[in-house]
């Protein structure tokens, strides 16, 4: 017994002790070689998936530029399980399905703006760490491929500046941390109106900075100031703006619920990559949760979700359970070091993963899929 208790033990350290993965092994260094040199880019065409873009990024930018983009909380185990969490959950195919019309069903709406795709470009700061051009490349390749993008309220450019890149008539919200100076949230509220933005999307999920050690040794880690965010706050902040208000950084289905209850007409599921509090839950874990308490919330308003999102199965897996689009954070900010084509051909492999992969779980109308399509009994893969 005591034999048995020991292997166990053993075991359970050695998962644990098991090494961090920035991306799986698909083959990239077989195809371009090992000796490859460092500070250069491989090819566009040899980005084959999300994930060979953080090694592109990796490889190519200075380490500070890197680590501002990679970094997490603590010891990064929220940011780990955001990767992670997707693998938990098996499909349940459906076998027999006529899919061929499945790509004429990715269009959606969000906050009544029509979007080509499912999926949408999350807020992250200072993209002039990986390009020149910082976020002109992001807004025009989401302009040219119809998809949201949301500008962080610490862009490398002004959101004057984004806004005056982007198409005729192409839609774009505002994300804004607010402080405690109200005169300087209501100059913030005034500049996303009067340059074109359609909506505002608060973040909250940092009231108190974050512990991001990585980040740190290299002086890029978050500010620490204490914020009051308040449902009181919120009521105050919807008279300094007419643009509708969503709330980023809800993780639980009470808050979702205080939300809804309160008139906020979108929620997005996100623990900020990762990078705020180490030990939060993932925004799968999230959306799953009000599925579980609160399902009527996913139609009784609008709720986004980013988090750890490298394929397309990752999105569909968070909207069989009623999510209506998916943020994608990191990708963009790697495939930004060859400027807007390396934005443009994420959202191309994002477009034909979700495809390729709702077919064959027997989906011929994304709209139609269901948490069915999922067994939702855990596998602790990675627990």
């Amino acid at each position: 017994m005591r034999q048995s208790i020991a292997f166990l033990a053993y075991i359970a350290s050695a998962l644990g002790a098991r090494p961090f993965l920035n991306e799986p092994d698909t083959g990239l260094l077989d195809a371009i070689g090992y000796d490859f040199p460092v500070g250069q880019l491989p090819d566009l065409e040899d980005m084959i998936g999300l994930p060979d873009f953080e090694w592109a990024a990796r490889n190519y930018l200075p380490i500070v530029n890197y680590t501002y983009y990679r970094n997490g909380a603590a010891g990064e185990w929220s940011y780990r399980n955001n990767l992670e969490v997707y693998q938990r959950y098996r499909f349940k195919p459906r076998m027999m399905i006529d899919i061929t019309g499945i790509k004429d069903t990715f269009k959606t709406t969000i906050l009544g703006y029509n979007f080509s795709s499912p999926f949408y470009i999350s807020p992250c700061a200072k993209a002039a760490l990986g390009h020149p051009l910082a976020e002109r490349n992001l807004v025009k390749g989401a302009g040219t491929r119809d998809v949201l993008y949301i500008p962080s309220r610490y862009s490398s450019l002004k959101m004057e500046t984004i806004a005056k890149n982007a198409q005729e008539n192409q839609t774009m919200f505002a994300q804004l941390k607010l402080s405690n100076n109200d005169t300087a949230n209501q100059d913030l509220f005034t500049r996303a109106e009067t340059s074109g933005y359609k909506a505002i999307i608060w973040t909250v999920d940092a009231p108190g900075g974050s512990s991001r050690q990585r980040a740190q040794r290299f002086d890029v880690g978050a500010d620490e100031d204490f914020v009051r965010q308040t449902w009181s706050d919120l009521e105050k902040y919807r008279k300094m703006t007419k643009l509708p208000i969503g709330i980023k950084g809800i993780l639980t289905a009470a808050d979702a619920r205080l939300a809804a209850d309160n008139g906020v007409p979108l929620i997005v599921l996100s623990n900020h990559g990762g990078r705020n509090l180490d030990g939060s839950p993932s925004p799968l874990e999230a959306a799953l949760e009000i599925y579980e308490k609160d399902p009527s919330l996913f139609q009784e308003i609008e709720i986004l979700a980013d988090g750890g999102v490298r394929y397309g199965t990752d999105v569909l897996k968070l909207l069989s359970l009623g999510v209506k689009a998916v943020g994608i954070g990191r990708p963009f900010m790697f495939s930004n070091v060859y400027g807007q084509e390396g934005v443009e051909k994420v959202i191309d492999i994002m477009n034909r993963e979700v495809a390729g992969d709702g077919a064959n779980i027997g989906i011929a109308d994304l709209k139609q899929i269901t948490p069915d399509y999922v067994n939702w009994s855990p596998n602790f893969w990675y627990s």
